[in-house]
């Protein structure tokens, strides 16, 4: 499979902020020319994460999520069976449109695939959850640099020791995503992704690691490694991942996520989302 850094083959450049992009991007994961991560692919539309359950536990996890926003602002959910979510974008397939998902049984991870119409059941409830990949447009147009988008891999992923609020039968460890930053980027960074709450908004934590449970910072749990050099400061964000650890921890029969890294490209405009 060719890797999302090779989007050009699919986009006109002068299509970029027009919703074709978007949906180009779709339909490249749709008919499987399309893998990795989406870090910096469709500027200026909404992404998303994914997390999809049987509707008998549909009610706990929605509870999960409002009682968690920061982790799990919830973008867009199904009606049970329906693989569409109408409010994220006409022409739009969550069974298909993800660069890579996860399957899971028992908490236990069986499958990472392009495409779960295979396992896809008329019980099912998709929630898909805001994702900080969406903020970073707003950072790289103040010129903040982000190593992971410079070099076409996944932005980093931490869990930690920073228990998120239970709710019915969720519960677990929050995840977090990690941007290095020199200081002064790291406090322009702040006032900016806290225009955003509904992509996990401003940073959980700054600084040491290992305050939230981190030991190694150069060995994510999830996504791709990148360095914290002598003048930066590691800058952790609640992250839309965190489902999948809620997943390990309570073991559902059975779930469905995106890959991490790997999200769902929609119609809705970054600006949508931003307060002023």
């Amino acid at each position: 499979m060719k890797q999302a850094s090779t989007l050009a083959a699919w986009c006109d450049p002068d299509m970029i902020g027009d919703a074709a992009s978007a949906r180009a991007i779709r339909l490249a994961c749709r008919d499987g020319s399309l893998a990795g991560t989406t870090s910096g692919l469709a500027p200026g539309f909404v992404q998303g994460n994914l997390a999809i359950l049987p509707a008998d536990l549909a009610t706990d996890f929605l509870r999960f999520c409002q009682a968690n926003p920061r982790p799990c602002p919830i973008i867009g959910v199904s009606d049970v069976g329906s693989p569409k979510v109408p409010a994220l974008g006409e022409d739009l397939d969550i069974r298909t449109d993800f660069p890579g998902y996860r399957v899971w049984r028992n908490g236990e991870l069986i499958s990472e695939i392009g495409d779960v119409s295979e396992y896809w059941r008329d019980d099912l409830v998709s929630f898909v959850i805001g994702c900080s990949l969406s903020f970073e447009e707003a950072l790289l147009q103040e010129g903040i640099p982000l190593r992971h988008v410079e070099r076409g891999i996944r932005v980093p992923m931490f869990r930690t020791s920073i228990p998120c609020a239970p709710a019915g039968r969720f519960e677990g460890p929050m995840v977090v995503s990690m941007r290095p930053l020199k200081a002064a980027h790291a406090i322009r960074a702040i006032q900016i992704t806290s225009r955003f709450p509904a992509v996990h908004g401003a940073p959980v934590h700054i600084g040491d690691p290992a305050l939230i449970g981190i030991c190694d910072v150069s060995q994510p749990d999830y996504g791709d490694a990148v360095e914290v050099l002598p003048d930066e400061v590691p800058v952790f964000w609640a992250c839309g991942v965190t489902p999948q650890s809620v997943i390990a921890k309570v073991k559902p029969v059975f779930a469905i996520t995106h890959a991490p890294g790997c999200m769902l490209v929609t119609d809705r405009r970054n600006t949508e989302f931003a307060v002023i």
